[in-house]
């Protein structure tokens, strides 16, 4: 008999893509499974639908949340009623292909690994492939076959898209309760991190999940930097994020390892003062080093320019941003 494995999705107002993805799960060739899932008081014909659902399919778990929790809580909610050893994120709009659970089973079987996280196929409202492959188009490919099963697969970005995640339960100890400081470091972000840090992360190249871009996404595609012509608000947007980030690692210090503990803290003082240092920054140099030494040399550079030299990225920025809008990369 195969082990049943929980399945957990958040709703908030999905009705128009939320019969096709619970389908899609129901419909999977490995059927030992409980959907469990939770509502963040929905106002559309979402309710409607659950409803519906838990009455003709006895695998369906359905909460009815009373006060909105938001995307954050509202999953920790769900990691909390996780009551097998492994469990899987889902997203309300997309579409499982119907071998999905299987294939990550096994691979997370075969790898004797704690999570396992894959790649994505990009597509429309109407299903339409837009991109054949997410890590590819968010340029994470590279950083995933670098830093897999490693402590920086997560730390400065992330590299594990939520949906995409079959994890062990024993790990949730640890995961549990989810940071809500920053919109920068949501579920997905904080459960590749620890589990990065406490076990085996494995990466599975396959594509399981049609990713539905619809414009009311809660995480999506769009490259907010992308949209900026200069340098000072990339180097703003840049900024506020690591702030985001390391002052959430400070405020959850204790469950890192002490190495990393002091490194957060340094970090986070460090783009503390760069929000005040407009043209040059003559400190700190060596905590960007520590942060990015293990990036390419161009990533690199173009981190530093940005974080501590702008006055020469102001000379430098339009140059780039003509020369990739000429090919259409802008």
């Amino acid at each position: 008999m195969k082990e049943q494995i929980d399945v957990l999705m958040a709703t908030y107002n999905g009705e128009k893509y939320l019969k096709k993805q619970i389908d899609s799960i129901l419909n999977q060739t490995y059927q030992n499974i409980q959907l469990i899932i939770s509502d963040d008081c929905s106002n559309d014909e979402t309710r409607n639908i659950l409803k519906e659902y838990e009455k003709k399919d006895a695998r369906i778990k359905v909460y009815y949340q009373e006060e909105n929790l938001g995307c954050v809580k509202n999953f920790e909610f769900l990691l909390k009623k996780v009551k097998h050893d492994i469990y899987m994120l889902s997203d309300q709009d997309d579409v499982w292909t119907p071998d999905k659970i299987e294939k990550t089973y096994q691979y997370l079987q075969r790898e004797k690994a704690d999570l396992v996280f894959g790649d994505l196929e990009v597509v429309d409202v109407a299903l339409k492939t837009m991109y054949a492959s997410f890590n590819q188009y968010m340029k994470l490919d590279r950083k995933i076959r670098k830093y897999v099963n490693t402590n920086k697969l997560n730390y400065l970005y992330n590299c594990v898209t939520g949906c995409t995640i079959m994890a062990r339960k024993q790990c949730n100890q640890k995961i549990l309760p989810l940071p809500n400081q920053s919109k920068y470091v949501l579920h997905d972000y904080w459960i590749g991190l620890i589990v990065s840090l406490e076990g085996k992360i494995v990466y599975m190249p396959e594509k399981y999940i049609k990713y539905r871009q619809h414009g009311n996404n809660e995480i999506g595609t769009e490259k907010i930097s992308h949209q900026f012509n200069h340098i000072d608000q990339v180097r703003e947007l840049f900024i506020q994020v690591k702030l985001g980030i390391f002052k959430t690692y400070v405020d959850n210090n204790h469950r890192f390892p002490e190495p990393l503990q002091s490194l957060n803290i340094k970090a986070y003082k460090y783009f503390n003062m760069l929000e005040n240092k407009k043209n040059i920054n003559l400190k700190g140099w060596s905590i960007f080093h520590q942060l990015y030494k293990t990036e390419t040399f161009v990533y690199y550079m173009e981190n530093f320019i940005i974080m501590n030299l702008p006055w020469i990225g102001r000379i430098l920025f339009p140059l780039r941003y003509w020369v990739l809008k000429m090919i259409k990369k802008r």
